[in-house]
């Protein structure tokens, strides 16, 4: 029996948001920059030359579209991660497994309030080590929790 937990809702809706403000504020500054006439007269001289605050609005729109485009891109790439808690070991992405025999402690004194658990195993080289799994990374983790403690008693 597997049981699989994608990446989280939480997760999604916070790169979507993230990518709506990069873009509503790159059109923000680029109408303030260079289509609003009351704008370019407020912000500008006697000399004629602009303001920081116009030279902002004209400069920075390219790289909100950056910031969204790099957001889209990460996202794209996480999107298909996910823990997986298969027969003999966990699984992370990436490939990385934590078989049940290496595991040595699981703290779930957090998770009922805050959604994050801890496990502590013995790597390949031999040292202890921590993984803090939380509900805002993956969805479904109470099942994988509970399928944890029943391999590991």
């Amino acid at each position: 029996m597997t049981i699989e937990a994608p990446v989280s809702k939480y997760k999604r809706n916070s790169f979507l948001i993230g990518i709506g403000a990069c873009v509503v504020l790159a059109l923000w500054f680029a109408y303030d920059g260079y289509l609003n006439r009351a704008f370019i007269a407020e912000h500008t001289t006697e000399q004629g030359l602009p303001t920081g605050t116009l030279v902002f609005n004209q400069k920075s729109p390219p790289f909100f579209v950056l910031g969204a485009i790099l957001l889209g891109a990460y996202w794209y790439a996480i999107r298909g991660r996910k823990l997986v808690a298969a027969e003999d070991a966990l699984i992370a992405s990436g490939g990385r497994k934590i078989p049940y025999d290496s595991i040595e402690q699981i703290d779930k004194t957090h998770f009922e309030t805050k959604g994050f658990f801890a496990i502590t195993y013995k790597n390949e080289n031999g040292r202890l080590v921590r993984r803090t799994l939380s509900d805002r990374q993956y969805d479904n983790l109470k099942p994988i929790l509970e399928h944890l403690i029943a391999q590991i008693s």
